[in-house]
């Protein structure tokens, strides 16, 4: 991914992160996912006062993305103060994204305005023996 792309992912995510619906964990977070067509999408977490409504800003910009027609997705940007996907978004991404796409880890803040971390790691890196529906002939 080249540098122009990551930035406008990190810019869009930024500012998915301000419509952040989280009263309960005061946790922000946003995410845009680049499709396989190219073009980006956006989500926020949305929590739920039933916690287990709740769903996070990783998955929104994913289903979003295949709603829209996306059969695969490339690239994920998440950002959020210490970001790192939950288990259910590595296991969402992983079915969308390539293994050699890139999951962009941005540690941010909007209100404390820390400065700002960048991690990149490989979607095949996220989950040690991930549930593969390839491998259980699904």
């Amino acid at each position: 991914m080249d540098k122009k792309t990551m930035k406008k992912l990190i810019e869009l995510a930024k500012k998915a992160q301000k419509n952040s619906y989280s009263p309960y964990s005061r946790y922000p977070v946003g995410a845009s996912v680049v499709g396989s067509s190219g073009k980006i999408y956006t989500g926020t977490n949305i929590e739920n006062a039933s916690f287990g409504l709740s769903i996070c800003a990783e998955r929104v910009a994913i289903f979003k993305a295949i709603s829209n027609g996306e059969k695969q997705i490339k690239d994920v940007c998440v950002v959020a103060k210490s970001a790192t996907p939950c288990g259910a978004c590595r296991q969402v991404i992983l079915e969308f994204a390539d293994k050699n796409s890139n999951i962009i880890c941005v540690d941010y803040h909007p209100i404390e305005k820390n400065k700002e971390k960048i991690n990149v790691i490989k979607v095949s890196k996220l989950l040690y023996k991930p549930f593969d529906p390839q491998k259980a002939g699904l």
